[in-house]
């Protein structure tokens, strides 16, 4: 075995068997799949299906008998004098939940609404009522006007346009419909692993040196290697170290989901279909006015009946992405990000004693970080902004950006120059880092400022 391979062999096996390590890999998927689950868990059991008889003190004598009932919610017409006995029984009442009051209209054909309750009525419960009431007068004063075919006028003007995006292939005119979520959402999910793992992977490289440089490891380790062969074998077994951990989050996430999803007996396009469902259910019905909202309503009603529909556009869309090609720039990108940046991170490492003295050094390397991660966002709004094309070409924050943009189409100049700049610039800057690795690596007892580096930069092999 090769001097490089050795010390990748010693790298991983070490870092795998640490404390640290096993913990995180056992901790973090359970944390990744309370991010799936707990949605999941409280769309099935957040609804509420207790009934509730509501007592109606309408003294406008317009509201009350159009208010509409709900599955968990039962209106009930009273008279003032009743209402006010009623009133004074809610505390103690298994009758009545709550009693809604609409005053007299005034000039303005306006009313003056209050729910009296004997506990602290949900905000669900309030915006029902307060849909339906205000819907309701809205009616009203629009009856007033005495407008002749309100119903045509209504019906008319309003529009509720449903706007699709459609992908059309040289064979295919007509087009599928897609989703813009999906690609944010692969272009998120991708960018910030990447960013995630490069930084903290990178971490780990510069931490490894730290510790090996203070328990004077490495002299014993310089004598029978190069420090160029030290710092690759290194960066490449920590870099194994990192993909060994994230197929392990991935596998064991996965197997926590399903296993919860099997125990609750529902899956998660089941409980998406119920989340819809019961946001159908709580959309509050518009008054009964002739032509008002009568294309909601409708919207609401292929709603309920097609819960699922929103599947559509994503399965269409996932099957007309370049998956084998995501995913190959996803690896790419990922591969020589951390290159590029663990080999920087190695020779701060080299450069001081302890991490309390790496924060000055560590300054020109977090940053581009950050600004790569600034532009990936603002790259999901438009892609082809110049700000977006430049951040995918440059080395420091292309592999955050490119990766982002990817999904949407990237001209093949572009990905092609983004790939050899960030080649090139792995090769200068691990080169670089070779040179202050060497000397830096046996340095004690002071922090290396940069006019030291810079010496050590000029100096030759």
């Amino acid at each position: 075995m090769s001097k490089i391979g050795i010390i990748i062999s010693r790298e991983y096996s070490t870092r795998v068997k640490k404390k640290s390590f096993l913990i995180s890999t056992f901790l973090v998927p359970f944390l990744f799949a309370l991010l799936i689950v707990v949605p999941m868990l409280m769309a099935m059991f957040s609804s509420d299906n207790k009934l509730r008889m509501i007592a109606v003190d309408d003294r406008s004598n317009i509201v009350a008998s159009k208010l509409e009932d709900r599955e968990n919610i039962r209106y009930v017409a009273t008279e003032p004098e009743i209402a006010e006995q009623i009133k004074k029984d809610l505390p103690k009442s298994s009758t009545y939940y709550a009693l809604l009051q609409i005053s007299e209209l005034d000039s303005l054909n306006n009313a003056d609404v209050a729910i009296y309750c004997p506990e602290q009525v949900s905000i669900s419960l309030k915006d029902q009522i307060q849909s339906q009431v205000n819907d309701i007068l809205s009616a009203n004063k629009l009856a007033s006007y005495d407008i002749p075919n309100l119903e045509n006028v209504l019906q008319n003007i309003r529009n509720n346009a449903n706007v699709k995006t459609m992908q059309v292939g040289e064979d295919d005119q007509e087009g599928k419909e897609t989703s813009v979520g999906a690609y944010m959402a692969i272009g998120y999910i991708s960018s910030f692993i990447i960013y995630m793992f490069i930084f903290m992977f990178g971490s780990m490289v510069m931490q490894g040196v730290i510790e090996e440089k203070n328990n004077r490891i490495i002299e014993v380790i310089v004598s029978s290697v190069k420090p160029m062969q030290l710092m690759i074998g290194k960066i490449i077994g920590i870099a194994l170290v990192a993909l060994t951990q994230f197929l392990a989050w991935i596998v064991l996430t996965f197997l926590i989901v399903t296993g919860v999803s099997m125990a609750t007996g529902a899956s998660s396009g089941q409980i998406a279909q119920q989340s819809i469902q019961a946001q159908s259910q709580g959309t509050i019905a518009t008054a009964d006015i002739p032509g008002l909202d009568i294309a909601e309503n409708e919207a609401d009603a292929a709603s309920a009946e097609d819960g699922m529909g929103f599947i559509t556009p994503i399965l269409n869309t996932v099957s007309q992405m370049n998956i084998l090609g995501i995913i190959g720039t996803f690896l790419l990108y990922f591969v020589l990000g951390y290159l590029l940046y663990a080999s920087m991170f190695a020779a701060v490492g080299a450069c001081v004693d302890n991490q309390a003295d790496t924060q000055q050094l560590m300054l020109p390397i977090t940053i581009p970080l950050i600004i790569g991660l600034f532009i990936m966002l603002s790259a999901f709004q438009n892609p082809d902004a110049p700000i977006a094309v430049w951040g995918s070409i440059i080395p420091f924050t292309s592999p955050m950006v490119m990766v982002a943009r990817f999904a949407y189409g990237v001209p093949a100049w572009q990905y092609i120059l983004s790939v050899a700049l960030l080649i090139g610039t792995f090769l200068l800057m691990g080169w670089l880092s070779a040179k202050i690795y060497r000397i830096g690596i046996l340095s004690y007892g002071k922090k290396a400022g940069w006019k030291e580096i810079f010496k050590w930069l000029k100096f030759k092999d």
